[in-house]
């Protein structure tokens, strides 16, 4: 589908079946791609399986992100930490969020209240909507890593 808010955008999806490393390629190319788009982003501390190794220290930091939203009192901290903000112009908390929207429950990314990125069901689902431009460059990146292109396609699964 292209939409045709501030430009054309294609929306694509994640194809099922990949290598588990093809899946987190696909999602951190994908942010790398729209960073400079996306306003805003939050991301969910929760996965449906226990988070890599690798991904301790940036779960570990999205926490203490959560604890200094209650902090300023931007969440209660009755909140679960879910729907934590990410600041994607801060290379930290970039990182967080290209560590661990493989595999969480839910990240989502916006650029003037339209979504351009969402990631779920830890991993299994992933939907952008990019440019042609953003596309040209995403499948070059994702060449160069060895990720076929057919990683996306532009339907959802049924």
């Amino acid at each position: 589908m292209i939409t045709e808010a501030d430009g054309r955008h294609r929306e694509l999806f994640l194809r099922d079946g990949l290598e588990a490393a093809d899946v987190v390629l696909a999602h951190r190319e994908a942010l790398r791609v729209l960073r400079d788009d996306i306003e805003t982003a939050h991301i969910d501390a929760y996965s449906d399986t226990a988070w890599p190794l690798e991904a301790i220290p940036a779960y570990e930091r999205l926490l203490s992100m959560a604890r200094s939203e209650v902090a300023a009192g931007i969440r209660s901290e009755n909140d679960d930490p879910m729907g934590i903000d990410i600041d994607v112009r801060d290379d930290t908390q970039f990182d967080v969020l290209l560590t661990l929207a493989p595999f969480t429950i839910h990240a989502e990314a916006w650029r003037q209240g339209r979504g351009i990125f969402s990631a779920s069901d830890t991993g299994t689902a992933l939907w952008i909507a990019v440019t042609a431009a953003q596309e040209a460059r995403l499948l070059a990146r994702l060449d160069t890593a060895g990720v076929a292109r057919s990683v996306f396609r532009t339907r959802p699964r049924r």
